[in-house]
């Protein structure tokens, strides 16, 4: 097996455009050379066939001397003789001044003698003429009870012509496959080049070196849009790799700093203030809250992975909008009395009805507003809203903060991708948030989408669309 694949492209294409032209060849020296006797022979026929029924015609419309006069063209024109009888007397004449008494022969004699004590209508007779070695075709038509016409042509031998294009179709066999070999030797090149080059910068992608730029200068468009594709690829391979090393960076850091710090406040227990009761409890209360925090982190990376498995199944019903997100913000009184954050939320209707799996749709909004409050300005403002269309809702959730700048806009659904380059611990949430606001949204075949811009206070809102029921 492994010596089938070692024939390279450049001399496949080669040898099948080689093969292509000597099929051709073959098929140019049997019709031109082998078949050309047969094939004159048939026109030959197909053409003397249409002529007595031409004659026949002929004399069924025609005055004698007009018929005459035809016959005498037909047998010039077509280079053929046609001769006259009625059957008795047996007067027969040539018209063709050129080929004389050409039916008077002893081979055709018999076969015109056959057609008249026949009676038959039309019929054809080929004969060797041993005279002059050739085959002769006669076509008998009866024109009335008494009257016969027989055309007859000598078939002529095309042995000679045969010949001269035999020795010619030689030279022009060797021309022809000293072309096709240069042709398809460049062609080939010209084809197998920028694949060669996919192939070569294909493996390096295999060694994940996602450095190296599919690039093709070619006008076939198959192979230009390879190239596009693979080379699109490539860039989300490149940015998937920057992504997952972030990731493992960020979830590490993660994991590791409430481990460190558990670890640090039990042996603080431990070793120091296992007897000062105050102490101690705000220790195990760290302890706790890491535990949480750490507990919340692997639920999260397990949630997602779910998400992105498609495994999830949604159970959706129906529920109020309104009330669902003022339970949501319960949730949120410690941040509004501890650290002054305020969650405006002024609906316009009491009750709009939409339909969602209720526990996934808490998670966007928790996620949503964790990140709004890791994220808003120094007034610590959070603002969700309601806009009421006639079929669908639109949903906001608005910080105060910084922005986001346009080109990292399509990429902020990645994990950790906002704080890819200065990794920080965030006050509430996992770094996993939005990616899972993505998963759960696109698993309700919901519209959503951010809106941001830079600069002090201006802040980015993160909005999507349900419909009313």
């Amino acid at each position: 097996m492994k010596s089938q694949k070692q024939n390279s492209m450049n001399k496949k294409i080669w040898s099948y455009l080689i093969l292509f032209s000597i099929i051709l060849l073959l098929f140019l020296w049997f019709f031109q050379i082998v078949s050309l006797s047969s094939y004159y022979e048939m026109q030959k026929t197909h053409t003397m066939q249409k002529l007595a029924n031409q004659v026949k015609m002929n004399y069924q419309i025609q005055e004698n001397d007009d018929f005459l006069e035809n016959l005498e063209l037909i047998s010039y024109q077509e280079g053929i003789c046609i001769e006259l009888t009625d059957g008795v007397n047996t007067l027969s004449y040539s018209l063709n001044k050129n080929y004389g008494e050409c039916l008077k022969s002893s081979y055709s004699q018999k076969y015109k003698e056959d057609f008249i004590q026949n009676n038959r209508s039309i019929q054809k007779y080929t004969f060797m003429n041993n005279q002059f070695q050739n085959k002769t075709l006669i076509y008998g038509v009866k024109l009335n009870d008494s009257l016969y016409a027989f055309l007859s042509t000598s078939l002529v031998p095309i042995q000679s012509t045969v010949s001269i294009l035999r020795s010619q179709f030689v030279y022009i066999t060797i021309l022809v496959l000293l072309l096709a070999l240069i042709i398809s030797y460049f062609i080939s090149k010209k084809l197998s080049k920028p694949i060669v080059e996919i192939t070569l910068s294909a493996k390096e992608l295999s060694k994940r070196n996602y450095q190296t730029p599919f690039t093709s200068n070619t006008d076939i468009q198959e192979l230009s849009e390879l190239t596009d594709t693979l080379e699109q690829t490539r860039l989300e391979l490149l940015k998937t790799d920057e992504l997952r090393k972030d990731l493992m960076a960020n979830v590490s850091h993660d994991l590791k700093t409430p481990l460190t710090m558990i670890k640090a406040y039990a042996e603080m227990v431990r070793d120091l203030t296992y007897r000062n009761k105050q102490k101690r409890e705000a220790n195990l209360n760290v302890i706790i809250e890491e535990a949480d925090r750490l507990n919340a982190l692997v639920n999260d990376i397990l949630s997602l992975s779910v998400m992105e498995s498609k495994m999830l199944i949604l159970k959706k019903e129906k529920f109020n909008i309104i009330d669902f997100i003022q339970k949501v913000l319960q949730h949120y009184e410690i941040f509004a009395t501890n650290l002054n954050y305020q969650f405006i939320f002024q609906p316009t209707e009491p009750v709009i009805m939409v339909e969602a799996d209720i526990q996934k749709l808490e998670q966007v909004f928790y996620n949503l507003i964790n990140n709004a409050i890791n994220y808003t300005g120094a007034d610590h403002k959070i603002m969700i809203q309601l806009t009421p269309t006639e079929q669908d809702i639109l949903i906001e959730i608005q910080d105060t903060g910084n922005g986001i700048a346009q080109e990292e806009l399509p990429y902020i659904w990645e994990k950790y991708y906002q704080s890819k380059k200065n990794h920080q611990r965030n006050k509430v949430g996992t770094g996993l948030g939005l990616s899972i606001v993505k998963q759960i949204l696109e698993l309700h075949q919901l519209e959503y989408g951010v809106k941001s811009r830079t600069g002090k206070d201006h802040g980015t809102t993160f909005y999507f669309k349900m419909k009313k029921f």
